[in-house]
């Protein structure tokens, strides 16, 4: 992130007030606090609206009451704290001026030590904009003390500053400062929602939503145009449901990421993006896929419902259970191929479908936990962030994992031997290839994990891995051979 250096008349002796959210912090802390608040219990949902009734205020101190923030790991603007660093270094008097409640400024400065002071809301004050102006002003004097903000509300604190320093705020609000007074520093804004928005609705999950295509492709109907526009509403419905889960499992996870070597990256666990705009989008996503939903049978719309729910519980609860989070994957994968089905009306279930989807996709759910237990293992932690696994469990974890996929090709190679393989395929006896196939890249997809190479999630590592295409693509090779071609 670039820093833009001013010219100023600002001494090193005048103090510097700084405030937190969005300017130290790349994060809301107000929000933070709320999630883990419901995370911590749920039913807190109700008292929101009697703390709020009685102030800001009062809202921002019971829920800091409540809550615990681990401040080691929130997301700190880098380039401006070595800034304070240096500016302390320097001897230049700091204070943390906030709005946040002052139980956890004060834990944020302590974490720091760099601040003479902390400045913040209490129970009866909300320290922002023209209040924190006029309290700054008459601790310190009117321009008497630089300010560094983010915010229009710290217009109303600038005016009383001699220099200002902006932090992550866009253009029109520098410029204003600008006007008003003297500029040491700027460090510009580095949100650009629309190119963040792939990896913030995880695009590239987006892929496992093709399950749904599996039943048509399995029928041989995908030439039906009317089946095949049911079933892209239905795969594009069911990408923004999984997208809307996406981001709240996210924003539930933020503490648990942001220990993590590769999820720390998140969106909402860097800071890149803001809590507030999660909220904001999970409604549209789920509204979009009530519009596409309309459009397609009730069953389609139940199953639906039933995959967000599960969603849901896996975030806030489930993922947490031994055992029950791989099976709650495990159903969710099953899920789409479900919902593929009921999304054409007159399409009947296939149970070796059902079965084979299980089976593959619980082998893959333990390839995913094992892979992160694997990790932690390295790290010498007895256990993983947020799981309820120990580092003990993984060979039993290998075991379960391994025979499910193998499980996984025997009920493919049952279904060979079928009555209804001899009416949709011209030499179905090709089609031990395909089991062939699958039996080398579930044995390779075990061993790279076992290496430690695999990705927290197998199917980023399958887009990346030229194994894995080429495997996908001789099957297609097969199947398409075996259901046009007689020998």
């Amino acid at each position: 992130m670039n820093c833009l250096t001013m010219n100023t008349s600002s001494q090193p002796s005048t103090p510097l007030c700084v405030d937190l959210d969005g300017t130290l912090l790349n994060t809301d802390l107000l929000f933070e606090s709320l999630v883990q608040l419901l995370k911590k219990n749920i039913f807190y949902i109700f008292m929101l609206p009697v703390w709020l009734s009685r102030g800001r205020a009062t809202l921002k101190h019971e829920i800091a009451l409540r809550v615990e923030i681990e401040v080691r790991t929130l997301p700190y603007h880098e380039p401006f704290l070595n800034f304070l660093k240096q500016a302390h270094a320097q001897q230049r008097p700091l204070y943390l001026v906030t709005a946040s409640n002052i139980l956890i400024a004060r834990k944020i400065a302590e974490h720091l030590n760099l601040f003479s002071d902390v400045i913040a809301s209490d129970k009866h004050t909300n320290l922002k904009g023209k209040s924190k102006g006029l309290a700054l002003k008459q601790r310190f004097g009117e321009k008497q003390f630089a300010y560094a903000g983010n915010d229009t509300s710290d217009l109303a604190v600038w005016q009383y500053a001699c220099t200002a320093i902006v932090v992550n705020a866009g253009k029109k609000l520098q410029a204003k400062v600008q006007r008003m007074i003297k500029l040491e520093q700027v460090y510009p804004s580095n949100i650009h929602l629309i190119k963040i928005l792939p990896k913030v609705l995880r695009i590239h999950q987006w892929v496992k939503n093709f399950l749904i295509f599996i039943p048509l492709l399995a029928a041989h109907r995908l030439t039906d145009i009317e089946l095949l526009t049911s079933i892209c509403l239905a795969f594009l419905a069911f990408c923004l449901v999984a997208s809307a889960g996406y981001v709240i499992n996210d924003i539930v996870d933020l503490e648990v990421d942001r220990q993590h070597h590769t999820k720390n990256q998140r969106p909402f666990a860097s800071g890149e993006v803001p809590i507030l705009y999660g909220f904001l989008l999970i409604p549209i996503l789920l509204g979009l896929s009530a519009i596409l939903v309309s459009f397609l049978p009730l069953m389609f719309g139940v199953i639906l419902i039933l995959y967000f729910s599960l969603t849901l519980s896996y975030s806030l609860w489930l993922k947490c259970i031994v055992l029950v989070d791989v099976f709650c994957l495990a159903l969710l994968y099953t899920l789409r191929v479900i919902a593929g089905v009921v999304a054409l009306q007159g399409f009947n279930l296939s149970y070796w479908l059902l079965a084979f989807s299980m089976f593959l996709f619980l082998c893959l759910a333990f390839v995913k936990r094992y892979s992160e237990l694997l990790h932690a293992h390295k790290l010498n932690k007895k256990q993983a962030e947020g799981r309820g696994y120990i580092t003990d469990d993984l060979s039993i974890l290998a075991n379960i994992g391994i025979s499910g996929g193998y499980i996984s090709v025997l009920v493919l190679a049952l279904y060979i031997n079928s009555q209804e393989v001899r009416l949709l395929y011209q030499t179905p006896d090709l089609l031990w290839l395909v089991c062939l196939l699958l039996l080398y890249w579930i044995s390779y997809i075990w061993v790279i994990t076992h290496r430690g190479l695999m990705h927290d999630d197998p199917v980023v590592f399958a887009l990346r891995d030229r194994n894995s295409y080429l495997v996908v693509l001789l099957m297609g090779v097969v199947v398409v051979i075996a259901s046009l071609w007689g020998f």
